[in-house]
């Protein structure tokens, strides 16, 4: 019985087959979690979505940017970008099953036993476990609401780059969307900078990798997320574990054991 995260699939699903069979994955004993961005730019999307949704309760997601537009592709308030790949999905005859599980899935996951907090991309410092989580439960409530398509419709952006107890209605969801599911760089007072996108030597005067700032998190809370493959999985930051090593680009798709913090990849050759 083992917990693995996986970092983003992005549509490649015969990868991830070869790293289920690397690490003797066990569908009756062993759970999987997954650290969003299941879908988008690989050429197997609706394979993925189908494998990753048909898993219930062996396995835990949460919600990526390439996800989100998904959904906002799905319900017409976002056109598909240059190197989109989900038109199987939205093509496909289970998109209504799908688009409501994908609905359902969290910003964010904490587990207790193991003490590892997942989102997507990261957490600001100046948010503790108990702000992620009831944060990310704010948009969560909405995703899963009538309020949806209100959301979906004003979700791209990036103001308020700044967090606030103060700010409301969706200017405040769009902070925490963009905390959870964009962020990369920031400053010391979680200021975003979500226009910088390559490695940490690319940061802006003043700003660094959200993970290298103090943060309120207790020290022995283990962060697991996705979003940043030009980390290339390497935080050098203690209990802080980047997952996203590039699978969809030719490089490598990544679990880790949370039972031993032990790593497995494996090579994502892209034609």
């Amino acid at each position: 019985m083992a917990t693995y995260v996986i970092g983003d699939l992005q549509g490649c699903f015969t990868p991830l087959l070869k790293l289920l069979e690397q690490i003797q994955y066990d569908d009756q004993n062993d759970t999987l979690w997954f650290a969003g961005d299941l879908i988008n730019r690989g050429k197997e999307c609706l394979q993925t979505l189908r494998f990753v949704s048909s898993l219930g309760e062996k396995s835990k997601v949460v919600l990526g940017n390439h996800d989100l537009h998904l959904l906002a592709v799905a319900h017409g308030f976002a056109t598909l970008k240059r190197g989109d790949t989900l038109m199987n999905i939205l093509q496909a005859s289970d998109r209504d099953e799908l688009m409501t599980w994908l609905r359902q899935q969290p910003l964010a996951h904490y587990d207790p036993d193991f003490n590892v907090l997942m989102t997507h991309a990261g957490v600001p410092p100046c948010w503790d476990i108990e702000d992620v989580l009831r944060y990310s439960h704010e948009v969560e409530t909405v995703l899963r609401s009538e309020q949806l398509e209100e959301f979906l419709q004003v979700m791209y952006g990036n103001k308020p780059d700044t967090w606030s107890e103060s700010l409301n209605g969706m200017d405040r969801l769009r902070a925490i969307t963009n905390y959870l599911t964009r962020m990369r760089f920031c400053r010391a007072d979680s200021k975003l900078d979500l226009k910088s996108k390559e490695g940490p030597e690319s940061a802006r005067q003043g700003y660094q990798p959200w993970f290298t700032f103090p943060n309120r998190l207790p020290q022995d809370t283990r962060v697991v997320f996705g979003h940043w493959a030009a980390l290339e999985g390497i935080t050098q930051t203690p209990n802080v574990h980047a997952l996203d090593t590039g699978c969809v680009w030719g490089g490598a798709l990544t679990a880790l054991r949370l039972d031993d913090n032990q790593r497995f990849s494996t090579p994502c050759n892209i034609n």
